[in-house]
């Protein structure tokens, strides 16, 4: 599914990212963990397309982004890619229906289309009662829940996921990994997760340990 080959990044003098390789298979979760400022947000950026590395290449199915062409870059990023961060930056002026629906709309799924993946994600999500509520009227589980149905809602092969229980209560945190793990088996999804959280790692199926730029399995 992924192919991360010899990544390299620096910010200035700073060597982040030193020399990076690992492979990631379909429908496979991967936790990636360490310590602040290892380098692991700035890797799954840069596996999201978000940002590109000064040498190295990513792959996905073999076929290698063009970071040059900044259209065509965010095309392939909204038909292949979900994102999920620590804090769900929803639109507090939208619905939760109409959040979800928003990639998808830009994909240029029909409104109708849109609405009914999206109230399929939300009902999987158990907020079948909720998609009329705004962000504020959302306990923060909901508000993530939210985010997590907009990661998905064009389908990605791919879902990445940088602290997404970071900002929740452990019963919402616990009740976010058990959903991750049942969407794998449901939908098929690969899952790569940058956590802290040692319960959601201890369930992945492959730990990368991330320390200064470099790691290791576990």
């Amino acid at each position: 599914m992924i192919e991360a080959i010899d990544i390299h990044k620096h910010y200035g003098d700073l060597h982040v990212l030193k020399g990076l390789s690992c492979t990631v298979a379909e429908a496979e979760v991967v936790a990636i963990v360490g310590p602040s400022g290892a380098g692991k947000s700035t890797f799954l950026h840069i596996l999201g397309t978000l940002d590109r590395p000064d040498s190295g290449q990513v792959r996905y199915k073999g076929q290698t982004p063009d970071f040059a062409k900044p259209k065509q870059l965010a095309h392939f990023r909204n038909q292949n890619i979900g994102f999920v961060f620590q804090f769900h930056h929803l639109l507090p002026e939208f619905t939760a229906l109409e959040n979800t629906m928003l990639p998808a709309l830009i994909a240029k799924v029909s409104r109708a289309e849109a609405r009914e993946r999206a109230l399929e994600l939300l009902k999987l999500l158990g907020l079948k009662d909720r998609v009329g509520h705004y962000p504020s009227q959302l306990s923060g589980g909901e508000q993530q829940r939210v985010a997590v149905a907009r990661a998905l809602i064009n389908r990605p092969a791919l879902v990445l996921a940088d602290e997404p229980t970071g900002n929740l209560d452990s019963a919402s945190a616990d009740e976010l990994h058990r959903l991750i793990f049942s969407l794998r088996l449901q939908l098929g999804q690969t899952f790569v997760l940058v956590t802290h959280n040692e319960g959601l790692a201890s369930m992945a199926d492959r730990t990368l340990h991330m320390y200064d730029g470099t790691f290791s399995e576990g």
